[in-house]
């Protein structure tokens, strides 16, 4: 069935390419591109999908409107306001299309800390050679257990590299509902406390929800092993970096590694910049190729879905904002 589907403001040049391939792809359907928001609020009563984001304003204009694709994995804070949230509008996102890279800079991470570059690193730009020989310090990774939060898409890849490494996996996960290829247990939110002081390896791929916000706390840092290592690659509000600043200069957990913060960029002077036993990387973790690829590939095919009335891919539990 043929339909409207507009691009929402601002229309930038990669919108106008992808609304080219699209109109290849799904030629049966009309794509609209604003030239502003207000010409998007004289149109947008005419669609059944648009991809952007919305205001209260813009959706109580669009009747017709039954699907809405979130311009990202996880938007921005405000994306799900309250309207859109009680609406009957179904919201899809692009999650999934990062699992590969993002997997790859966890083990990066996981094996910094395995082999002791954390250490060398630091002793490296100060010029120091600081051998232990065969004693230096090491986690054997065969012998090693990595808590997983979040075994959805970046998480299952995850699971999957560091059970080739020989890892135990304990997954902690809201929605999954088996266990995922590398994954040795399976638990719900609320066995979080009983199971993060297992990890050797401490792995944060959640999402931003509710829920998740302000996780990993001093309380929680507390239930960790001494020698634990938090990774983060999720959203940085889910760590708060005071409590996380307190815990490595208290040596209540054994390392840290993040790729995003609660505040970006890490404020100049933080003590997280100088905290021991600490690696961190500048929000880029998703970085590597065909992205864009990924991106368009997967909005073609909800636009193919939605003219074919067929369930569309991604969709978002709006409550949960994922």
């Amino acid at each position: 069935m043929s339909y409207s589907f507009m691009f929402l403001p601002p229309v930038d040049d990669r919108r106008r390419r992808w609304a080219d391939a699209l109109g290849e792809e799904v030629p049966q359907i009309e794509i609209l591109l604003p030239g502003s928001r207000e010409e998007a609020l004289e149109r947008i009563g005419e669609v059944r999908g648009a991809f952007g984001s919305l205001d209260p304003e813009l959706l109580a204009a669009a009747r017709k409107l039954t699907w809405l694709c979130a311009p990202a994995a996880g938007p921005g804070p405000g994306f799900y306001f309250p309207e859109l949230v009680d609406s009957d509008v179904t919201v899809t996102n692009q999650r999934g299309i990062y699992n590969d890279h993002i997997s790859a800079h966890i083990m990066a991470f996981v094996l910094a800390f395995a082999r002791g570059l954390h250490l060398y690193m630091p002793q490296q730009l100060e010029g120091l050679w600081i051998s232990g020989g065969e004693a230096a310090p090491t986690v054997h990774l065969p012998e090693a257990t990595a808590v997983l939060i979040g075994a959805g898409g970046i998480g299952g890849e995850t699971a999957r590299h560091l059970a080739q490494f020989g890892m135990h996996v304990i997954a902690v996960d809201p929605r999954v509902p088996e266990p995922p290829e590398g994954v040795h247990e399976l638990h719900r939110p609320e066995a979080l406390d009983e199971q993060i002081g297992r990890g050797d390896f401490v792995i944060m791929t959640a999402p931003q929800t509710p829920a998740m916000e302000g996780l990993m706390n001093a309380e929680r840092l507390a239930r960790m092993k001494p020698t634990g290592v938090l990774i983060n690659i999720g959203r940085g509000v889910n760590v708060v970096l005071d409590d996380l600043a307190d815990a490595l200069y208290g040596g209540t957990i054994g390392g840290a590694a993040l790729d995003v913060f609660e505040i970006e960029p890490l404020p100049e002077g933080h003590r997280l910049w100088k905290a021991p036993n600490f690696l961190m990387t500048p929000h880029v973790a998703g970085a590597g190729p065909y992205l864009e690829d990924r991106r368009l590939q997967l909005l073609i095919e909800n636009c193919r879905r939605l003219r074919d009335g067929e369930e569309l891919v991604n969709v978002v539990d709006k409550k949960n904002w994922f």
